[in-house]
């Protein structure tokens, strides 16, 4: 039940966003290219928010797995550890991303 929740969340956070953005017209200012403020606040959100969430899942697995390696074998702690850094690299890019959208 669990699992059938989520994506239900998402697609309902996703419509309310879609529908809020789409009922707002603005003429095009010739200083920030059209993108308003608010635009920019939530594409930085979901940039960041995206990408965090996208690396706890991933943390979830690797961590996981990486535990149940190191068990059984703890010279390959190492490795384990990574492939931690791997994916705690996604939130990274996704902090980068959120302050070249808030940059522009």
């Amino acid at each position: 039940m669990k699992m059938k929740v989520l994506p239900i969340l998402l697609l309902a956070t996703l419509a309310i966003s879609v529908s809020g953005l789409t009922s707002v017209a603005y003429a095009e200012d010739a200083v920030t290219g059209g993108m308003s403020d608010g635009s920019k606040l939530i594409g930085a959100g979901l940039a960041f928010g995206l990408a965090a969430m996208g690396a706890g899942i991933g943390l979830g697995y690797v961590g996981s797995a990486g535990l149940a390696v190191i068990t059984e074998n703890p010279a390959l702690q190492s490795k384990v550890f990574i492939f931690i850094g791997m994916v705690e690299s996604i939130a990274i890019y996704g902090i980068v991303m959120m302050f070249i959208i808030l940059g522009q």
